[in-house]
């Protein structure tokens, strides 16, 4: 069996993994951390939680640790990402290896107050991880500088695509030298990505896992048709009533502060995440998540690819996406790391024929449940025994992270409070952004090192 070691990893990054727990590298690791580690360029093409981040970033940490010093503005590597959680996961998930090779990582993201970010960058960072948007701002202060940068890699490409934001991404690229080493991730290598990798890469190697569609081969499939919206309301709180993570996906923003709500009166702890949420309400909703203590999710398409979290094992689509790319990535919120998942599709009357035609441009196979003629479909048996669906408590909640009389401390904020200082009483490390924020630099000193998330999926 492979090993980190055996793919030419530095010791201290090897150690740090096996006291995470990870021992056995994932197939893309495998195949491109060689490669990276000798200064090819790297494309990567595979499905979200294929472990993308380590394959990336540790080859990244290795290079930077044996070329140099870095002064302040002037990082000497580069990681460009579509989302703010999915710096900031990117951020937290090295954070560990960087330290132990004396190296500084820093997350740079909308949403935070730029002076914070001016101020971290006062001292060195070796490694910068942004969003296009971010970095931009800084470069256009005079507070950011990419004329050093060694190394670039590039996350999620295909989702930079999607979003606009490949533009600002070439504008980025050609103020980093034109001899530096380029890596590039993404589940999908085709379109606007290319034009990219024709543009900026050199001879790129290439190492694929399997394309997008596979991303769901562990996933149950099923679509229930429920007949009116009504129906559906009453089946949407039954799943969140259930045992375990969910997360739910709405079109709108709009929709998912509402749905968000109807749950919460029926006493379901669930937070809204979209793109209009300020940053700590973002972090405080995907700590939540992580750590359990708020068992659901409603989110927009913002979360396909911005967050990366073990254990959810109820994906729930109650509006259904517009295209099958965005159900794929949607439904890859689940399963992730070899686990298995359930993907649930809410279909109503005049839903029929346009879910039709997504799943089958999907490709996934899958189980129909129709109980739009029961009376209550939402107390069927058979949905009850697919997903878990309970009927809730009934008892009301506040506003998210709104302390309730009486009721259990169960936000995100107390929960993650009450953790970090038992972990800093204990002199042990945190883990991974599951229960602090950090928006400057990394710290040093050992009881602050955050540990990242010890699952496969989370690699």
């Amino acid at each position: 069996m492979t090993t980190f070691a055996d793919l030419g990893l530095p010791r201290d990054i090897v150690r740090v993994l096996d006291n995470q727990g990870i021992t056995s590298p994932f197939p893309i690791q495998a195949a491109a951390i060689p490669d990276a580690l000798s200064g090819k360029d790297v494309l990567g093409r595979g499905p979200t939680g294929s472990g993308k981040t380590f394959t990336f970033g540790l080859p990244m940490l290795s290079r930077l640790a044996g070329s140099g010093v870095s002064r302040p503005g002037h990082p000497r590597g580069l990681v460009l990402a579509p989302t703010r959680e999915l710096a900031t996961q990117i951020q937290q998930r090295l954070d560990e290896p960087a330290a132990a090779l004396g190296l500084r990582v820093l997350d740079v993201v909308g949403g935070v107050n730029i002076n914070r970010h001016i101020r971290s960058l006062a001292r060195p960072v070796d490694l910068l991880v942004a969003t296009p948007g971010r970095a931009q701002d800084l470069i256009n202060q005079g507070k950011l500088f990419f004329d050093e940068v060694r190394i670039t890699a590039l996350d999620e490409a295909d989702q930079m695509a999607d979003m606009g934001f490949l533009p600002q991404v070439r504008k980025l690229l050609q103020l980093t030298p034109d001899d530096g080493q380029r890596l590039l991730f993404s589940a999908t290598l085709d379109g606007e990505v290319n034009k990219l990798v024709k543009q900026f890469m050199h001879d790129p190697v290439t190492h694929s896992t399997a394309p997008v569609e596979a991303a769901v081969d562990t996933m149950e499939h099923h679509l229930i048709f429920i007949g009116t919206r009504e129906a559906r309301n009453d089946v949407v709180l039954r799943l969140g009533a259930r045992k375990g993570k969910t997360i739910m996906f709405m079109r709108t923003k709009h929709g998912v502060d509402r749905q968000a709500k109807k749950l919460r009166r029926v006493g379901i702890n669930a937070m809204p995440l979209h793109g209009d949420k300020g940053q700590g309400a973002r972090t405080r909703a995907i700590e939540g998540f992580a750590d359990g203590s708020v068992p659901v999710l409603v989110a927009t398409d913002i979360a396909a690819r911005g967050i990366d979290i073990a254990d959810v094992s109820l994906v729930v689509h109650v509006d259904p996406p517009a295209e099958h790319k965005a159900y794929l990535h949607r439904s890859g919120r689940t399963a992730r790391g070899g686990d298995s998942g359930t993907v649930v599709t809410l279909v109503t009357d005049e839903q029929r024929d346009e879910v039709a035609k997504l799943i089958k441009k999907a490709g996934v196979k899958h189980t129909d449940l129709d109980i739009s003629d029961r009376d209550k479909p939402a107390s069927s048996p058979e949905l009850a025994q697919m997903t878990g669906a309970r009927k809730p408590t009934g008892e009301p909640l506040g506003p998210p992270n709104q302390q309730q009389p009486g009721a259990q401390k169960t936000s995100a904020t107390a929960n993650t409070r009450n953790k970090a200082d038992d972990k800093e009483k204990a002199g042990k490390s945190g883990r991974s952004g599951q229960h602090q924020q950090r928006s400057g630099g990394t710290r040093r000193n050992g009881n602050r090192r955050r540990r990242s998330n010890r699952s496969a999926g989370q690699r």
